[in-house]
């Protein structure tokens, strides 16, 4: 029988080796962290944290990833490609995060592009609609990999729904034959307008005006007498950071004559109608979600949202929520944050998100189509309530005219 001396050093040694042996695994139980660069101060940067902030809280109450909680840490990259580098660098190389999730402006993301192949992290956007973003991954994949468009659809996409809109309901079930297309001068507009207006001509649209203003125009009126001396039965509009409450009250107390529609992105937030105080009644916007039953995870996820932050999200929210969950499952399959081993299992996504299904194509921008991603158009109608008036599937109304074109 061993002396109480010898059992209690055998137990040492024991308890020392054991100790060694767990003290890499203890090192490497620090929390999985986020990196969110975004617009901070506007909706699409609040959404896109808040939204964030319920995936991982949902999936630390299970136990975290792989062993290990994550943790959110946002930088403002404003609108300005000079903070958005600085954003990507404060995340990187000073918080050391083990992927990005985040983005808004094509031409910030434009420029972040380089530092965040430098950084060799992983970059999961949910804002920036540019094909030319996801156009370096085919370009030079070594260096541009760890880039991924998780939403939305990228601008010849959302150009491609448009047309879709404008021959559909338009041409095809409204009977009109002109349309004029107006849009702020921002590179992602400049993708989608060549695309619409070829697209509209080729689908038997005539399209007698389309021209580009500058993102600070705050006196619209020229425009829209260019507008109806065009002839246009309709006026498609494609902004985000023009100021789209100006714009709308001007068309609104100058009663255009032409009712207006198309991607404007801050008539996406849910307290628009409100701000500019109704006079947005009959746009029709294009959104990527609503509370509508896109997937089994819509309307939960959208009720949540607004129970817990008072207002509907906007579609970064959206895209955010859904990115933690592909990064997620990634990261589940390769048992492991290493970039390449979890860019391998990003390639191979087929999840069910919020919009849709979420699948990447060969330049791992988001796949669009029927049971994926795709952009509906709902109007503004009474009382602020938003009903989808196209596709034709996912109807919930009908489309009305402007109050002063009854």
């Amino acid at each position: 029988m061993k002396s109480f001396l010898s059992v209690l050093a055998s137990a040492s040694i024991l308890s020392a080796g054991a100790l060694l042996s767990t003290a890499p695994a203890t090192a490497q139980q620090g929390p999985i962290k986020i990196g969110v660069p975004t617009s901070i101060q506007l909706q699409v940067g609040r959404d896109t944290q808040n939204a964030i902030k319920m995936a991982i809280e949902d999936i630390n109450s299970k136990g975290g990833l792989v062993g290990r909680k994550l943790e959110m840490v946002a930088a403002d990259e404003t609108e300005n490609p000079e903070q958005g580098i600085a954003a990507i660098k404060k995340l990187t190389a000073d918080e050391k995060v083990d992927v990005l999730i985040g983005g808004y402006t094509s031409g910030v993301t434009l420029a972040q592009l380089p530092h965040i192949s430098n950084a060799k992290t992983i970059y999961l956007g949910v804002g920036a609609a540019s094909p030319a973003i996801t156009a370096k991954v085919k370009g030079d994949y070594e260096n541009y990999k760890y880039i991924f468009r998780v939403s939305p659809i990228h601008a010849g996409h959302q150009a491609r729904a448009l047309v879709d809109f404008i021959n559909g309901k338009l041409k095809g079930e409204m009977g009109l034959k002109k349309v004029a297309i107006v849009g702020e001068n921002a590179k992602w507009v400049q993708d989608l307008v060549p695309i619409l207006k070829k697209g509209a001509v080729e689908g038997g649209t005539e399209v007698p005006m389309a021209e580009f203003f500058d993102t600070s125009t705050s006196d619209f009126s020229p425009l829209f007498a260019k507008v109806k001396a065009s002839g246009a039965q309709y006026l498609i509009v494609i902004l985000s950071h023009a100021s789209s409450d100006i714009f709308v009250k001007q068309w609104h107390d100058a009663q255009v004559p032409i009712p207006i529609g198309g991607i404007d992105v801050k008539s996406q937030d849910a307290d628009f109608f409100t701000r500019v105080s109704g006079k947005a009644l009959s746009e029709t916007v294009g959104l990527f979600a609503t509370r509508a039953p896109l997937t089994p995870k819509t309307i939960p996820f959208w009720d949540e949202f607004v129970k817990r932050f008072g207002t509907a999200p906007v579609y970064t929210g959206v895209g955010a929520y859904d990115a933690i969950y592909v990064y997620a499952e990634a990261v589940k399959r390769a048992n492991s944050v290493e970039p390449n081993a979890v860019i391998k299992e990003l390639e191979k996504t087929d999840y069910v998100g919020i919009a849709g299904k979420i699948q990447f194509d060969e330049v791992h921008d988001v796949k669009q189509g029927p049971g994926l991603q795709n952009l509906l158009f709902a109007q503004w109608q009474k009382d602020g309530a938003r009903i989808v008036v196209w596709p034709k599937a996912s109807e919930t109304g009908k489309m009305i005219p402007p109050p002063w074109m009854n």
